[in-house]
């Protein structure tokens, strides 16, 4: 009887001792893993540094780059990501209605100014009429674009269609100028056929130029067209992604920003 008692109680001590590590490992972050989609250049640079620093707390990111705005969205619904960080709101709702997907936002990042550049005219004013411009094809940046040529002067469109402009909505275009839609990617390889193109300045940095020397014409710093970090909806409250979050909002990532990107990034935070 003993010897039962005397066993009995050894595993329940083992137990208690199992079950006491198992409680300490789920609390704790260090040792997981998350796997984050970014576009090239400045998404790709901030999340490698976001990497270096949760490192330091035993947290690893795995940054995947993408060169689209679409796979970063189906890639995350689907459950190859946790993460993604390469988008503006407005584009993120757009692509969630016509997919029928549910993501959520967690998190602001950065802001940066969509350009005009050309290769022909140093001046929007000096553009000749008739002439190519080029514009991002997909829906929420075309309508970023084509507000972009209005404030320019180049275009007027319809009152009210904001963020949801198509071409079908420029009320006037006394120059006949002939806007062409391309990947967004595309535009400044493709910039030496067009009179000008209106490019996401995220590609252009990436190409190692100087967005505010190379630009004709920027958008207002104070546009609304902010970057968010996404994840599937119901895993808001994720402590892992939380933290993910709040590592980017650091002081030392703002300052990595600044430094960087000299303004041409703006954190949103």
């Amino acid at each position: 009887m003993k010897r039962k008692l005397v066993l009995l109680t050894l595993t329940l001590l083992l137990a208690l001792v199992v079950t006491g590590c198992g409680g300490t490992s789920n609390d704790s972050q260090e040792g997981q893993k998350i796997t984050v989609g970014v576009t090239g250049g400045p998404h790709e640079r901030i999340a490698e540094k976001v990497k270096e620093l949760a490192l330091e707390e035993g947290i690893e990111i795995e940054v995947v780059v993408f060169n689209d705005f679409i796979q970063p969205n189906l890639q995350l619904a689907d459950g190859a990501l946790d993460i993604n960080s390469f988008q503006h709101e407005p584009f993120l709702n757009k692509f969630m209605a016509d997919r029928n997907l549910k993501l959520s936002v967690i998190g602001q990042t950065i802001n940066f100014p969509m350009g005009i550049f050309s290769d022909k005219v140093e001046n929007v004013a000096d553009l000749k009429p008739g002439s190519k411009i080029g514009l991002p094809n997909d829906p929420t940046n075309r309508a970023r674009g084509l507000i972009l040529l209005e404030t320019a002067g180049l275009i007027k469109l319809k009152e009210g269609v904001g963020v949801e402009a198509t071409l079908q909505d420029i009320a006037d275009n006394p120059n006949n100028y002939e806007l062409i839609e391309l990947e967004a990617p595309m535009l400044l390889r493709t910039l030496p056929d067009l009179g000008l193109a209106a490019i996401n300045t995220n590609f252009v940095i990436d190409a190692g130029l100087d967005p505010l020397e190379e630009s004709i014409f920027l958008e207002p710093k104070d546009n609304p067209w902010v970057n968010v970090i996404v994840v599937r909806e119901g895993e808001e409250d994720n402590p892992l992604y939380q933290r993910f979050v709040e590592i980017y909002h650091s002081d030392a990532v703002k300052e990595f920003i600044t430094e960087t990107f000299k303004g041409h990034v703006i954190a949103a935070w």
